[in-house]
């Protein structure tokens, strides 16, 4: 058999493509994936994430249309365009977003592209040649990547600083040749604004959204997952349950100059017991706060602090508490090389609070173009 001697290698390049298929959540039987799709929980652009992804009241920009669609009526230029880069799990896996948001007549359209993925993964299946030989020619490189591509639309209402908007979004997630699988969700939101006061709800997935998983296994795969006792998958689905964002934030300007924005956003999740803050069968709410402080609208400095939960201690006595911290840093050049305001920001931040030296350095970019008002 294809184990049983000078194996080691291959053994081990097998686990390591056994922890990213698991990491990314394929399912091997139709229901309820508890995780599912949780790369679109990770956050979009340095600022949300420097304020420990706390901005679903307070954002203002192109991201809106990731954080809350309605925001995206803040818009005041020709078009904004949103660019971000970011590297997790020590340079692993890469995290890349795109978005662009236009004025119409209406209300304000905009389109966000996310890509989270894993790439040049070894594909040993092959390894043995015919001949019973190892070859290491035969070694080849798959990538595991998730996509989703969001549309989104917001508008004013009749009341005074009440919004709306909404995404429909689509999925795509791959696995080399060996499986991939659609799917299909909505989003709604609202934002009402009052005094420099600020509320906002997002609700994701409101209608749940299925992803249908399809393989494509030859029977040297087939064979290599029973060696090494893995369970051959199936195609079937997997559902993304409803959730709910609620968010509160004030700005405060002080002598004209300066300006303090805090933010609290609690996040209500009803797929069971979760490690959160609060955690019960019906609904699990993890909240978590950020702090923005402005000078002049040029510099910014912003922190934040969520992901708080209990974890097993490590010297083995009594469950611990712990809290992700988050730091971010802004800078906004106005009207840069005739372009429009081209605004710079980068956060410290991590997926894995449990090992601080996970935690990344996060840069994006957002471009106002021509800064014309509408």
């Amino acid at each position: 058999m294809m184990l049983k001697t000078n194996s080691g290698f291959l053994i081990s390049v097998l686990k390591v493509t056994t922890f990213v298929a698991l990491f990314f959540s394929i399912p091997s039987v139709m229901g309820q994936v508890k995780y599912s799709n949780e790369f679109l929980n990770i956050g979009v652009g340095a600022r949300g994430l420097g304020m420990s992804n706390s901005i679903v009241s307070s954002s203002n920009d192109v991201t809106s249309g990731y954080w809350n669609p309605s925001n995206l009526v803040n818009i005041e230029d020709k078009a904004q365009i949103g660019l971000m880069h970011a590297s997790y799990f020590a340079g692993i896996s890469n995290y890349d977003y795109g978005a662009v948001a236009i004025p119409v007549e209406r209300g304000v359209v905009g389109l966000s592209v996310i890509r989270f993925g894993v790439d040049n993964i070894l594909n040993t299946i092959n390894f043995r040649d015919p001949n019973g030989n190892f070859n290491y020619d035969r070694i080849t490189t798959f990538s595991t990547a998730d996509y989703a591509f969001l549309v989104s639309y917001a508008q004013k209402t009749k009341i005074e600083g009440l919004n709306v908007g909404g995404n429909f979004k689509i999925i795509y997630r791959q696995i080399g040749d060996f499986a991939n699988a659609y799917g299909f969700g909505l989003d709604a939101s609202a934002s009402y604004a009052k005094n420099d006061w600020k509320f906002a709800v997002m609700a994701r997935d409101i209608t749940t959204t299925v992803n249908a998983w399809s393989y494509t296994l030859d029977d040297r795969t087939k064979e290599v997952f029973e060696e090494t006792g893995n369970e051959i998958p199936k195609n079937g689905t997997e559902i993304t349950l409803p959730k709910l964002l609620f968010g509160v934030s004030k700005e405060f300007t002080i002598k004209e100059t300066f300006t303090v924005l805090p933010e609290i956003d609690f996040d209500m999740y009803f797929d069971g017991r979760r490690p959160t803050l609060i955690s019960s069968d019906a609904v699990s709410i993890d909240p978590h706060m950020g702090l923005e402080l402005g000078y002049n609208q040029f510099l910014f400095v912003r922190g934040g602090v969520g992901n708080i939960q209990k974890q097993p201690s490590a010297t083995g006595g009594d469950n611990e508490w712990m809290v992700q911290p988050n730091f971010g840093v802004g800078i906004r050049l106005d009207n840069l090389f005739g372009l429009g305001n081209v605004v710079l920001d980068y956060a410290l931040t991590a997926i894995d609070q449990t090992n601080s030296s996970l935690y990344s350095n996060v840069f994006s970019l957002r471009i106002d173009v021509a800064n014309t008002k509408k």
